[in-house]
């Protein structure tokens, strides 16, 4: 009797269960799951920012994606920025790895997430091929990652560009070096991606300038106080050519951190399927261990940061204005 009642329940309770994990879009879905105060600002640019995300569907990635597509639709975003860890445990063997249907396409399915997918690198993409990464960019009209580190330049209403440059961080990271397992790597110099940096910051006309990686220079999560490397070779660059936003992964949570005396913004997009702790720090404006992933809208004066988690709930929310050239470089 009790196998039978459990039979039955599993029966009732499987096709929720089911048109869940996979929901059909529809404009009565749309309008039903709005998530409250998500907004564009006016002749704007908009996209979504979510990392360490390929679990194939485990933990909380089926929730995450359905909500950036919800939040995709309200924006009408245009692209969407990956910010490394694209495939757990060990990235991808190949351009035809199941783990392309079963960690990105099949998960991301719904109709406003089939935007380009700007990508970088992580860690734990590095421990598969890497490059496979790369030239997935040939197979699927979405996946765009040209190269280890590359720009792309998108114009606002206005007719001003908005620069983002895209890096490796893995092989700025000083702890690698010495790690038998990230040997792959080092399998670069970094020289030339730092000198191809200085050259794109120092020649930029863009209205706004974000620069892309894995890794946090600063974090408020389970890695504040590991020198990476990065506050010595990339903080020093940003700082000087006047970046706006620095956007990184890694960390499994939701940040804004700002550094005083410093008008760079420092973001942190890695909830895309799991959530760690995190704690509040000298530079912190805003962590919070959860899943979810962070929306941009740009327009010629402002830039707005939003923070939505797996629920759909708006966690927090930040704008920065845009500063003249002067500005810019005045610190």
């Amino acid at each position: 009797m009790i196998k039978q009642l459990i039979t039955l329940i599993a029966l009732l309770v499987a096709p929720p269960l089911l048109a869940q994990s996979t929901p059909i879009y529809s404009d009565a879905l749309y309008q039903q799951q709005r998530i409250e105060g998500l907004a564009p600002l006016a002749d704007s640019i908009n996209f979504a920012v979510i990392g360490d995300w390929g679990h194939n569907g485990h933990f909380y990635q089926r929730p995450v994606a359905h909500q950036l597509e919800i939040a995709l639709y309200q924006l009408d975003g245009d692209f969407v920025i990956s910010t490394g860890d694209n495939f757990y445990p060990d990235g991808v063997a190949s351009t035809q790895d199941p783990l392309w249907q079963s960690a990105f396409e099949r998960i991301y399915h719904g109709p406003h997430s089939f935007v380009p997918w700007h990508s970088v690198l992580g860690n734990h993409d590095y421990l598969g091929n890497a490059q496979a990464q790369i030239d997935y960019s040939n197979v699927s009209g979405r996946w765009q990652m040209p190269a280890r580190y590359y720009s792309q330049r998108f114009t606002l209403a206005s007719g001003e560009p908005v620069q983002v440059l895209f890096l490796d961080t893995n092989t700025l990271v000083s702890d690698y070096r010495t790690r038998a397992k990230y040997r792959a790597t080092q399998g670069q110099d970094p020289g030339p991606q730092l000198a191809w940096l200085k050259r794109q910051l120092a020649g930029s006309d863009a209205a706004w300038t974000l620069v892309v990686g894995h890794h946090p220079i600063y974090t408020s999560g389970k890695r504040y106080g590991r020198d990476n490397g990065l506050v010595e070779t990339l903080a020093p660059l940003l700082k000087r050519y006047g970046v706006d936003a620095y956007i990184a992964g890694h960390e499994h949570d939701l940040q804004h951190n700002q550094i005083k005396h410093s008008d760079l913004a420092h973001y942190v997009s890695g909830g895309g399927s799991e959530a760690r702790s995190v704690e509040q720090r000298e530079f912190t404006r805003y962590a919070e261990a959860t899943p979810g992933f962070l929306t941009f809208s740009i327009n010629a004066d402002a830039l707005q940061m939003t923070a939505v988690n797996h629920r759909g709930e708006v966690r927090y929310q930040h704008k920065q204005l845009r500063r003249n050239k002067e500005q810019k470089h005045d610190h």
